[in-house]
């Protein structure tokens, strides 16, 4: 069992049984009180941000998270099946831990998995994602006063507001944190 003087800065803690990384860890020593540390943690189960204090030395579950960078292969009904890009070994990631950026994944991208012997944890996408507009409603000329958007199909079937200028066949990139357009890709 490890202290909170372990503790640091990206640390995996187990607290009241979800598991949490450190965000900010601070020692703090007011006048005639005791030293404690304060803490600001994201809980990795539903990404809220959690304060908390515990004592000077108080014990506390620190884990072992190692991050493995994996490539998606395909869909195996609640599991994504991920590979290895050094062993090639084959690992099973519940779906779930992607949450809505499910939406925008495709094959053989690259994600980030971490595991606690050999239990993922916690999965994320690539920060943006590049796929081509499937289908979109052509634009109307002279309507660009201001920012316009229109629904447009992605080739996985993912329907986002894109602007006008987007037609079928075009290539964009999007965030896949907040499912936003961000621009066309030139090829």
């Amino acid at each position: 069992m490890a202290s909170t003087s372990d503790v640091n800065i990206g640390s995996y803690i187990r607290f009241n049984g979800d598991i949490c990384q450190i965000m900010e860890w601070q020692h703090r020593t007011p006048g005639n009180l005791r030293a404690f540390f304060q803490g600001k943690m994201r809980n990795l189960r539903n990404g809220k941000l959690n304060e908390h204090r515990w004592r000077s030395g108080e014990p506390m579950e620190v884990l072992r998270v190692e991050i493995h960078e994996l490539q998606y292969l395909y869909r195996e009904g609640e599991n994504l099946v991920c590979m290895n890009q050094v062993t090639f070994e084959q690992e099973y990631v519940p779906a779930t831990l992607f949450g809505e950026a499910m939406k925008y994944m495709k094959e053989e991208m690259v994600v980030q998995v971490g595991f606690e012997s050999d239990a993922p944890l916690f999965a994320r996408p690539p920060k943006t994602v590049e796929l081509v507009v499937a289908e979109a409603e052509h634009a109307v000329k002279g309507d660009t006063s201001n920012k316009v958007m229109k629904i447009a199909k992605l080739e996985n079937g993912t329907e986002i507001m894109v602007p006008l200028f987007v037609d079928a066949g075009t290539m964009i990139r999007i965030d896949t944190e907040t499912g936003e357009y961000l621009d066309r890709v030139k090829k």
